[in-house]
């Protein structure tokens, strides 16, 4: 699959998605969300593929933003179909079946954040700067910021993240949990491929139910994710997985789960 502005890789069962604009810090314009979505489309699938890490090209960025030549010229209902678009390409990520872990190298600011909230998780360089400055240009975050923000961080934090506009160092977002894991920039690349190298580790299908069962469980009561969580439970319970891994631990062993 052929792409202009980001580079798809597949190597030992992990697809890596590279936004490769780096004369712009790596801005998402239209045509680089349309990539995004068809990179996330192949990347789900494709079987090979157990686990997923988003990155930017360069020292800079990972994203810096959404690409303000682009917003500037808009109306209000193309602005609104924009948001709705780029929403839209983030729930593909969000609803992938897979882990994915979105690398922050650099700057993570407006579109850019948001593209890694919508990931399973985050890790980041120590340098790296965060927030979501769109109060500043006059409108507020578009793609599932204001939503996913306050559900990973908070209402709290979600709030002055937004309203103010601020940018954060990565060690004030790994302090409110935006941010999973810090590792100094020589080695985010090293300490990221560790943290995916545990996730494939683990039963495909267990992780595959884990994920399913959080997200779902976001949108409702806690008594109601628990009767969701208990089927889950259940179901988890008939697989060749949950055989080899409570063989494994029995016999005291490595599992080697078929993902079935």
């Amino acid at each position: 699959m052929a792409f202009e502005n980001i580079l798809l890789a597949v190597e030992g069962g992990v697809a890596t998605v590279t936004v490769h604009r780096p004369k712009v810090l790596n801005a998402l314009n239209q045509q680089t969300l349309t990539e995004l979505a068809q990179a996330f489309d192949a990347v789900k699938a494709d079987d090979s593929v157990r686990a997923l890490i988003i990155t930017g090209s360069g020292e800079k960025a990972f994203v810096a933003g959404a690409d303000i030549n682009e917003l500037a010229k808009m109306q209000a209902m193309e602005a609104k179909a924009k948001a709705f678009f780029g929403q839209q390409v983030f729930a593909r990520l969000e609803r992938l079946g897979k882990p994915s872990v979105a690398m922050i190298n650099g700057f993570a600011l407006g579109g850019g954040l948001e593209l890694a909230l919508a990931c399973t998780l985050r890790t980041a360089a120590t340098t790296a700067k965060l927030g979501l400055p769109e109060v500043s240009l006059g409108i507020i975050p578009g793609y599932g910021g204001t939503q996913r923000l306050a559900r990973i961080a908070g209402p709290g934090v979600a709030r002055e993240w937004v309203l103010t506009g601020d940018m954060f160092s990565a060690e004030a977002a790994h302090r409110v949990g935006i941010v999973n894991r810090l590792f100094e920039p020589a080695a985010l690349a090293a300490g990221t491929q560790e943290l995916v190298g545990k996730l494939l580790s683990r039963s495909p299908v267990a992780v595959g139910l884990a994920l399913e069962t959080i997200a779902r469980g976001l949108n409702m009561s806690q008594q109601e994710g628990e009767v969701i969580e208990s089927d889950m439970f259940g179901l988890a319970s008939t697989t060749q997985d949950m055989r080899e891994g409570m063989a494994a631990f029995l016999e005291k062993r490595k599992p080697q789960f078929p993902g079935k």
